[in-house]
């Protein structure tokens, strides 16, 4: 009898235990009221980070805009500073077309050189590549070689056309003759 007075017992212990969990599930379970509240606040909080999305998708819209249409206005301001430079230059060409008498147009086109180079002066622009300076394939471009023991290694011994820089940038490479 032992026997079954045991299994009497799991049987009677069952069910006290499932009544027993299920008190516990409906306890640690929420109810619909508490759901529907869970869902409501979820949904507001997904509304409100969709709104903060779209704010700060316009704003960055707005901030390319505006970095284009200052890029731009940068950019103009810069090329009417320096055709306004350029304009005595300009002028200084038209005077020297009127004059027949070579040394007068010669005289002009000393004038407008001088110019020139007060005007790359504002503009901060420099020169490179003049006469007995040491070749640097960086600021020069060599067409030329000669082997003259008047000059140095690497010197420059004529310049065609000179090079410009601004800043760090060339804006031209000096084309020179270089000895040895």
């Amino acid at each position: 009898m032992n026997k079954n007075a045991n299994e009497n017992e799991e049987i009677n212990t069952a069910p006290e235990a499932d009544v027993k969990a299920e008190e516990e599930a409906k306890e640690a379970a929420p109810t619909v009221e508490e759901l529907l509240e869970k869902i409501s606040k979820l949904e507001a909080e997904a509304k409100e980070l969709s709104d903060k999305y779209l704010r700060m998708a316009a704003e960055y819209d707005n901030f390319r805009r505006r970095s284009r249409e200052e890029r731009e206005a940068a950019y103009d301001a810069a090329v009417a500073d320096t055709v306004g430079e350029l304009l005595p230059i300009i002028d200084n060409l038209e005077r020297a077309a009127l004059y027949e008498d070579g040394e007068k147009v010669k005289e002009g086109l000393a004038i407008t050189a001088k110019s020139i180079d007060s005007v790359f002066s504002a503009l901060k622009i420099e020169v490179m590549g003049k006469k007995g300076e040491v070749f640097d394939p960086n600021f020069h471009n060599a067409v030329l070689h000669e082997e003259n023991e008047e000059f140095g290694e690497g010197e420059i011994t004529e310049v065609f056309q000179k090079g410009y820089k601004k800043g760090n940038k060339i804006i031209r490479f000096a084309m020179v003759k270089t000895a040895n």
